[in-house]
């Protein structure tokens, strides 16, 4: 079997307003103030109740007439590199060589992370997927699983309003669906000052008064602070026992993350902006993290998210991929034990624009999600609610 066309293409169309973020995380660029002032604006049309999406997928052709697909990616650039620099790559290759062409196709002299490893994450999910089909199996069958035949998720709630009061009204409404934990994302760093600390405490206050004693939440920073400003909110947050503090931090600072270890009260997570295990090493060899999250989508698709999951385990670290899109880590994480990883991210709000274009979406039911049967990672696009779709050619 050899690749005849390599094909990335533009999906648009509209959905409705109520899946629109509305809330955002503290960010890197808050320590400017007139940044951190800043909310998303609405990306609606009053008149219809609708917004825009805009999504893109890959798809691999063979000469057996078996194709491979993944998606969505959200950037543009990722489809433009697979179409001028990969597409050449792998025409006339064996798709079933995942290890190799992902081997080859990372030594471009700019191929170790940024846009290009994206690209090449969203090739390497569209050759499982094509690997599952020629086998006629889920890709977890292919990958040694499953290890149970459900897994249990937690609740993501970027977007969901933080004021006080609605905090705790969404927290318990988790509970009530049967989500293992959840996790909320603060909204202040350093530059929003006593007032910005006050309320972030007020949100985790909510959620454990929310949730009480018999349940876990995890707190996501998404790299927003310092770490004078960690150190402080870690000791102020430890009474209220969250399971994991996340980002704090910015990736590249593996010395201010060693600061945070020896001198903060909470467990350390982090990992979504690493790319492949040589980013995760110098975190692991020091003990800097309690649990690891890896996205498939950025990191180096399922080839490179099994193997940061084996280094996982060697090191006695859980393993738990960030969520941004649900099928490949469903997959992988079907294929590891339950004291590897424990649970799978589910964004809750943000899933809804992930599989928009998808027959068969993947949502929990008393928190968890059953595995599909489908082969390969189970992608199939539903074309009547494409507004539009467009070839990316090379420009």
């Amino acid at each position: 079997m050899k690749v005849t066309d390599v094909q990335a293409f533009k999906l648009s169309g509209s959905m409705p307003r109520e899946w629109e973020h509305r809330a955002r995380s503290a960010a890197p660029l808050d320590m400017y103030a007139d940044y951190a002032l800043r909310d998303p604006s609405p990306q609606t049309d009053d008149s219809s109740g609708t917004m825009p999406i805009v999504r893109y997928y890959v798809t691999i052709v063979t000469d057996e007439g078996l194709e491979g697909i993944y998606g969505p990616m959200v950037y543009e650039e990722q489809a433009d590199i697979i179409v001028k620099k990969l597409k050449p790559f792998l025409l006339g290759q064996d798709p079933l060589d995942v290890e190799r062409l992902w081997d080859q196709m990372r030594h471009d002299r700019h191929g170790r992370n940024g846009y290009y490893m994206m690209a090449v994450s969203a090739v390497d999910c569209a050759l499982w997927d094509l690997r599952g089909k020629y086998f006629n199996a889920p890709v977890y069958r292919l990958l040694g699983g499953p290890t149970r035949p459900r897994i249990p998720v937690y609740a993501s709630a970027l977007g969901f309003p933080l004021e006080a009061g609605k905090v705790g009204e969404q927290a318990k409404a988790f509970v009530r669906e049967g989500f293992a934990a959840q996790k909320w994302f603060f909204r202040h760093g350093p530059s929003g000052g006593g007032e910005g600390r006050a309320a972030n405490l007020r949100m985790a206050q909510e959620v454990r008064e929310a949730i009480g004693s018999g349940h876990d939440f995890m707190l996501d920073c998404w790299m927003g602070w310092n770490v004078p400003y960690a150190v402080d909110m870690m000791d102020r947050l430890r009474e209220l026992r969250p399971l994991w503090l996340e980002e704090p931090l910015v990736p590249n600072q593996i010395e201010g993350y060693a600061a945070l270890k020896e001198r903060g009260s909470l467990l350390l997570a982090a990992g979504e902006h690493l790319y492949t295990r040589k980013d995760f090493k110098p975190f692991l060899d020091q003990g800097l993290l309690a649990y690891v999250q890896p996205d498939p989508d950025w990191t180096g698709g399922i080839t490179e998210l099994r193997k940061i999951a084996v280094l996982s385990e060697t090191y006695d670290v859980q393993f738990v991929p960030h969520g941004c899109t649900v099928i490949p880590n469903l997959h992988v994480i079907a294929s590891l034990p339950p004291s590897v990883c424990p649970f799978l991210e589910y964004l809750v709000l943000y899933q809804r624009q992930q599989d928009h274009f998808h027959k068969h979406k993947l949502r929990p039911h008393g928190g968890f999600i059953e595995l599909p049967e489908r082969a390969g990672l189970g992608i199939e696009l539903d074309e009547s609610v494409f507004e539009s779709k467009q070839l990316i050619e090379v420009r």
